[in-house]
């Protein structure tokens, strides 16, 4: 059996785990994401074989004006996940800032940084895509 990664939102209402991660991590600078996780960027990771334990009922969805579909805890308000226009539930990428347990992923880019706060500094070392990556 895969090791799992557990995760939860704020009030532990909604819990979570997934057995993988993409190598593909980004922090997203979109005005989206900021007023979604109400921070400087969003970084959310695609995962593998995510399954819900409990909280499925606290789960509330949020299309925005692109059609992308942002989760969120209905209970405490945490930034879950994300997923775009048209793709399935179980296809959502998940704000890491949510685990529970350590995960092994690294951010290795910085998407969408033309919108990036003008208070927020880029960080060094990082690939940069003024749109969404290539």
């Amino acid at each position: 059996m895969s090791k799992q990664y557990r995760g939860s939102c704020l009030c532990g209402g909604v819990q979570f785990s997934v057995a993988s991660f993409s190598r593909q991590v980004a922090n997203c600078h979109c005005t989206m994401c900021r007023k979604f996780h109400g921070a400087a960027y969003g970084t959310l990771v695609e995962v593998g074989n995510l399954q819900w334990h409990a909280g499925q009922n606290l789960l509330k969805e949020f299309t925005s004006p692109n059609g992308a579909v942002r989760t969120f805890c209905k209970e405490c308000g945490s930034s879950l996940g994300f997923r775009e226009k048209g793709a399935a539930p179980s296809n959502i990428e998940i704000a890491i800032s949510v685990f529970d347990d350590e995960i092994p992923v690294a951010v290795d880019a910085q998407i969408f940084t033309r919108y990036k706060a003008s208070w927020c500094e880029l960080q060094q070392g990082l690939d940069n895509f003024t749109e969404a990556r290539l």
